[in-house]
Protein backbone atom coordinates (compact mmCIF):
# COMPACT_ATOMS: atom_id res chain seq x y z
CA UNK A 1 0.00 0.00 0.00
CA UNK A 2 1.73 3.26 -1.24
CA UNK A 3 2.03 5.49 1.36
CA UNK A 4 -0.52 8.54 1.66
CA UNK A 5 -0.25 12.23 2.93
CA UNK A 6 -1.89 12.45 6.78
CA UNK A 7 -2.11 8.44 7.29
CA UNK A 8 -0.10 6.80 9.97
CA UNK A 9 2.12 3.79 8.39
CA UNK A 10 1.13 0.64 9.93
CA UNK A 11 3.49 -1.43 11.64
CA UNK A 12 2.34 -4.77 11.35
CA UNK A 13 0.01 -7.03 9.04
CA UNK A 14 -2.66 -6.64 11.36
CA UNK A 15 -2.80 -2.41 11.18
CA UNK A 16 -2.79 -2.94 7.39
CA UNK A 17 -5.79 -4.81 7.38
CA UNK A 18 -7.15 -2.22 9.59
CA UNK A 19 -6.12 0.69 7.59
CA UNK A 20 -7.04 -1.38 4.04
CA UNK A 21 -10.59 -1.65 6.38
CA UNK A 22 -10.88 2.01 7.24
CA UNK A 23 -9.92 3.28 3.43
CA UNK A 24 -12.96 0.47 2.03
CA UNK A 25 -15.25 1.84 4.59
CA UNK A 26 -14.50 5.35 3.49
CA UNK A 27 -14.93 4.34 -0.21
CA UNK A 28 -18.78 3.04 0.47
CA UNK A 29 -19.38 6.25 3.24
CA UNK A 30 -17.94 8.64 0.86
CA UNK A 31 -19.91 6.96 -2.01
CA UNK A 32 -23.31 6.82 -0.79
CA UNK A 33 -23.23 9.75 1.33
CA UNK A 34 -20.48 12.08 -0.33
CA UNK A 35 -18.31 13.63 1.54
CA UNK A 36 -20.26 16.39 3.50
CA UNK A 37 -22.85 14.26 4.67
CA UNK A 38 -20.44 11.11 5.74
CA UNK A 39 -18.88 11.14 8.95
CA UNK A 40 -16.05 9.15 10.64
CA UNK A 41 -18.45 7.16 13.12
CA UNK A 42 -20.42 6.03 9.78
CA UNK A 43 -16.92 4.77 8.37
CA UNK A 44 -15.51 3.24 11.84
CA UNK A 45 -19.09 1.60 11.65
CA UNK A 46 -18.60 -0.25 8.21
CA UNK A 47 -15.28 -1.23 9.35
CA UNK A 48 -16.10 -3.03 12.62
CA UNK A 49 -13.49 -0.65 14.36
CA UNK A 50 -13.72 1.62 17.23
CA UNK A 51 -13.55 5.53 17.14
CA UNK A 52 -10.44 5.58 18.60
CA UNK A 53 -8.83 3.34 16.17
CA UNK A 54 -9.76 5.74 13.19
CA UNK A 55 -7.53 7.83 15.09
CA UNK A 56 -4.86 5.45 15.16
CA UNK A 57 -4.69 6.08 11.42
CA UNK A 58 -6.08 9.47 10.53
CA UNK A 59 -6.13 12.92 11.80
CA UNK A 60 -9.46 13.75 10.45
CA UNK A 61 -12.16 12.84 8.15
CA UNK A 62 -10.48 15.47 5.36
CA UNK A 63 -7.15 13.08 5.99
CA UNK A 64 -8.87 9.95 5.38
CA UNK A 65 -10.35 11.22 2.25
CA UNK A 66 -6.99 12.78 0.66
CA UNK A 67 -5.80 9.02 1.17
CA UNK A 68 -8.60 7.56 -0.19
CA UNK A 69 -8.10 9.26 -3.44
CA UNK A 70 -4.81 8.28 -3.66
CA UNK A 71 -5.48 4.71 -2.92
CA UNK A 72 -8.04 4.30 -5.31
CA UNK A 73 -5.69 6.05 -7.61
CA UNK A 74 -3.20 2.72 -6.67
CA UNK A 75 -5.89 0.25 -7.20
CA UNK A 76 -6.77 1.08 -10.56
CA UNK A 77 -2.95 1.08 -11.16
CA UNK A 78 -2.91 -2.35 -9.80
CA UNK A 79 -6.00 -3.92 -11.65
CA UNK A 80 -4.97 -2.61 -14.95
CA UNK A 81 -1.30 -4.25 -14.69
CA UNK A 82 -1.86 -7.56 -15.15
CA UNK A 83 -3.69 -6.88 -18.19
CA UNK A 84 -1.56 -4.92 -19.48
CA UNK A 85 1.15 -7.38 -19.09
CA UNK A 86 -0.16 -9.89 -21.04
CA UNK A 87 -0.97 -7.96 -23.79
CA UNK A 88 1.12 -8.50 -27.23
CA UNK A 89 1.86 -5.16 -28.15
CA UNK A 90 1.89 -1.59 -26.65
CA UNK A 91 -1.67 -0.79 -28.39
CA UNK A 92 -3.30 -3.72 -27.28
CA UNK A 93 -2.04 -3.04 -24.10
CA UNK A 94 -3.99 0.45 -24.24
CA UNK A 95 -7.12 -1.69 -24.51
CA UNK A 96 -6.57 -4.10 -22.18
CA UNK A 97 -6.28 -1.19 -19.78
CA UNK A 98 -9.04 0.44 -20.62
CA UNK A 99 -11.02 -3.01 -20.47
CA UNK A 100 -9.90 -3.69 -17.22
CA UNK A 101 -10.74 -0.20 -16.07
CA UNK A 102 -14.25 -0.09 -17.14
CA UNK A 103 -14.52 -3.52 -15.17
CA UNK A 104 -13.26 -1.91 -12.21
CA UNK A 105 -15.34 1.03 -12.42
CA UNK A 106 -18.46 -1.22 -13.03
CA UNK A 107 -17.39 -3.08 -9.61
CA UNK A 108 -16.87 0.61 -8.05
CA UNK A 109 -18.99 3.00 -9.01
CA UNK A 110 -18.20 4.71 -6.07
CA UNK A 111 -14.94 6.25 -7.52
CA UNK A 112 -16.74 9.07 -9.58
CA UNK A 113 -18.71 10.48 -7.36
CA UNK A 114 -15.41 10.78 -4.53
CA UNK A 115 -13.14 11.36 -7.46
CA UNK A 116 -15.61 14.33 -8.39
CA UNK A 117 -15.99 15.76 -5.06
CA UNK A 118 -12.29 15.79 -4.37
CA UNK A 119 -12.04 18.53 -7.04
CA UNK A 120 -14.02 20.96 -4.16
CA UNK A 121 -12.97 18.97 -0.83
CA UNK A 122 -9.37 18.74 -1.79
CA UNK A 123 -8.46 20.50 -5.62
CA UNK A 124 -4.68 19.17 -5.17
CA UNK A 125 -5.97 15.12 -4.59
CA UNK A 126 -8.23 16.10 -7.16
CA UNK A 127 -5.51 17.31 -9.67
CA UNK A 128 -2.69 14.62 -8.60
CA UNK A 129 -5.18 12.05 -9.56
CA UNK A 130 -5.52 13.05 -13.52
CA UNK A 131 -1.92 14.44 -13.69
CA UNK A 132 -0.85 11.07 -12.13
CA UNK A 133 -2.69 8.80 -14.34
CA UNK A 134 -1.78 10.87 -17.45
CA UNK A 135 1.95 10.70 -16.97
CA UNK A 136 1.72 7.23 -16.72
CA UNK A 137 0.08 6.74 -20.16
CA UNK A 138 2.51 9.21 -21.64
CA UNK A 139 5.46 7.07 -20.50
CA UNK A 140 3.81 3.84 -21.64
CA UNK A 141 3.84 5.61 -25.43
CA UNK A 142 7.06 6.79 -24.90
CA UNK A 143 8.47 3.55 -24.60
CA UNK A 144 6.35 1.96 -27.00
CA UNK A 145 7.39 4.90 -29.49
CA UNK A 146 11.04 4.01 -28.53
CA UNK A 147 10.67 0.85 -29.47
CA UNK A 148 9.11 1.92 -32.86
CA UNK A 149 5.51 0.08 -31.80
CA UNK A 150 3.70 3.49 -31.83
CA UNK A 151 4.33 6.80 -34.26
CA UNK A 152 7.05 9.05 -32.71
CA UNK A 153 5.50 12.14 -32.07
CA UNK A 154 3.38 11.07 -29.55
CA UNK A 155 3.28 13.09 -26.13
CA UNK A 156 1.40 14.50 -23.37
CA UNK A 157 -1.95 15.61 -25.67
CA UNK A 158 -2.49 11.78 -26.99
CA UNK A 159 -2.02 10.73 -22.88
CA UNK A 160 -4.39 13.27 -21.64
CA UNK A 161 -6.95 12.13 -25.06
CA UNK A 162 -6.65 8.86 -24.05
CA UNK A 163 -7.25 9.37 -20.49
CA UNK A 164 -10.60 11.42 -21.31
CA UNK A 165 -11.83 8.64 -23.11
CA UNK A 166 -10.96 5.97 -20.54
CA UNK A 167 -12.67 8.18 -18.09
CA UNK A 168 -15.81 9.35 -20.05
CA UNK A 169 -16.30 5.22 -21.40
CA UNK A 170 -16.28 4.17 -18.06
CA UNK A 171 -19.00 7.01 -16.77
CA UNK A 172 -21.08 5.49 -19.67
CA UNK A 173 -20.55 2.15 -19.31
CA UNK A 174 -19.04 1.24 -16.44
CA UNK A 175 -21.37 3.66 -14.05
CA UNK A 176 -24.51 3.99 -15.94
CA UNK A 177 -25.35 1.11 -17.97
CA UNK A 178 -24.54 -2.74 -16.26
CA UNK A 179 -25.64 -4.79 -19.18
CA UNK A 180 -22.74 -3.16 -21.66
CA UNK A 181 -20.41 -5.78 -22.98
CA UNK A 182 -17.35 -3.47 -21.27
CA UNK A 183 -15.01 -6.10 -23.17
CA UNK A 184 -16.26 -5.20 -26.84
CA UNK A 185 -16.55 -1.74 -25.89
CA UNK A 186 -12.64 -1.56 -24.83
CA UNK A 187 -11.59 -3.51 -28.57
CA UNK A 188 -13.75 -0.85 -30.08
CA UNK A 189 -12.60 2.18 -28.48
CA UNK A 190 -8.78 0.49 -28.93
CA UNK A 191 -9.29 -0.02 -33.02
CA UNK A 192 -9.82 3.92 -32.94
CA UNK A 193 -6.88 5.12 -31.39
CA UNK A 194 -4.70 2.38 -32.85
CA UNK A 195 -5.32 4.12 -36.07
CA UNK A 196 -4.18 7.42 -34.57
CA UNK A 197 -1.35 5.40 -32.75
CA UNK A 198 0.22 3.22 -35.25
CA UNK A 199 0.13 6.58 -37.99
CA UNK A 200 0.06 5.56 -41.83
CA UNK A 201 -3.09 5.41 -44.18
Amino acid sequence: MAKMTGTKTPRTARGERTLRALLDAAAAEFGEKGFHDGSISGITGRAGVALGTFYTYFESKDAIFRALVTDMSGRVKDHVAPAMALAPDPVTAEGAALAAFLHFARDHKEIYRIIDESEFVDPASFRAHYEVTAQRIAQRLRHAAEAGAVRGDVGEVHAWAIMGMNVFLGLRFGVWEDGADLDSIARTANDFIARGLKGGD
